[in-house]
């Protein structure tokens, strides 16, 4: 085998909705300040007993069923997230036992915050390309509520939880382009997840400027890498970060004939659970033709990017 694909996707999210209305009852904000300010509507938000895994498992079990594969089916699963309060068993390793793997598949997390599922994704890539897994499991899973700082307007309007997952397999024909990866490590406290217990935090203003600026040119370098042009792209998915960081840094990348992901408006900010469970609701609706070219481009926590190109399946 020469490459990898993406053969399935699923994505989960609780049922409790957290609107606008909810959060000016809460803090010092209107449903007018914040579609202005972020573009976000509502948001889901995970009760006491969904944990991370349990969204993942979710997520995970619909990814399967697209696929048509059972759990020892795979033998690798990576799960992309920044909320796992417990460090073991990892949120990997008890997915994999929710969904009772007897295969014994290898069991990672990685923290890469909002560009997570990208650098998760092409780490499946590699390993199947290596030759030292045929079918991964790869979910991005966030439980962002719960590290919330509900005092504060400027972070509480942001977030919710969710997951999303993909099934990759090796396949001759690569379905998932190079990935273009990075980070910028100086200012890498611009986006933070910090103390005991952990709390999100950010400073904005610098967050804007970097994606705004910074970010279009290395988007169409992983166009270049894959071999195509931003007009031939289908669909681009970047991380559900802010409206207003979304479609201005989708017009500077030139993909003027594509689907542009605005998941953000219904679900907020779910860190490495945005571009997955955008991508899977995309292809749900039938918004993208199977075999379609598909960016995808994570950015965020540690100020790190990570995005590839991928055959929508």
């Amino acid at each position: 085998m020469t490459g990898s694909r993406v053969v399935a996707l699923g994505h989960y999210q609780p049922a409790k909705v957290l609107t606008n209305e909810d959060l000016a009852a809460m803090v010092d904000t209107t449903d007018e300040w914040i579609r202005s300010r972020v573009g976000i509507r509502t948001r889901h938000m995970a009760g006491p007993d969904e944990p991370v895994d349990e969204l993942a498992y979710q997520a995970a079990g619909k990814a399967l069923a697209g696929a048509g594969l059972t759990p020892d089916d795979i033998d690798l699963v990576l799960v992309a997230t920044s909320t796992a309060i417990d460090r073991s068993p990892n949120m990997a390793a008890r997915v994999a036992a929710k969904l009772g793997m007897g295969g014994g598949p290898a069991v990672m997390d990685i923290n890469v915050v909002c560009s997570g599922f990208t650098h998760a994704l092409a780490t499946a890539d590699h390993a199947i390309r290596a030759g030292s897994a045929t079918r991964a499991l790869v979910i991005g899973a966030d439980k962002m509520t719960e590290i919330t700082d509900w005092s504060d307007r400027t972070t509480c309007v942001l977030t919710g939880d969710g997951a999303g997952a993909a099934v990759v397999e090796a396949c001759d024909e690569p379905g998932i382009g190079p990935v273009l990866w990075g980070s910028v490590p100086e200012m890498g406290n611009a986006v933070r997840i910090e103390g005991s217990p952990p709390v999100f935090a950010q400073e904005g203003q610098s967050v804007y400027r970097w994606t705004t600026s910074q970010l279009p040119p290395l988007a169409r370098k992983v166009c270049e890498k894959a071999g195509i042009t931003p007009e031939e792209l289908a669909a681009v998915v970047l991380h559900q970060a802010n409206l207003r960081i979304i479609e201005p840094l989708a017009a500077k990348i030139g993909a003027v004939n594509a689907v542009v992901a605005r998941d953000v408006i219904e679900s907020g900010n779910t860190s490495a659970a945005s571009i997955p469970m955008a991508l899977s609701k995309l292809v749900q609706r039938g918004e993208i033709p199977s075999g379609a070219p598909v960016l995808l481009f994570g950015f965020g926590g540690n100020l790190s990017y990570a995005g590839q190109v991928i055959h929508c399946p």
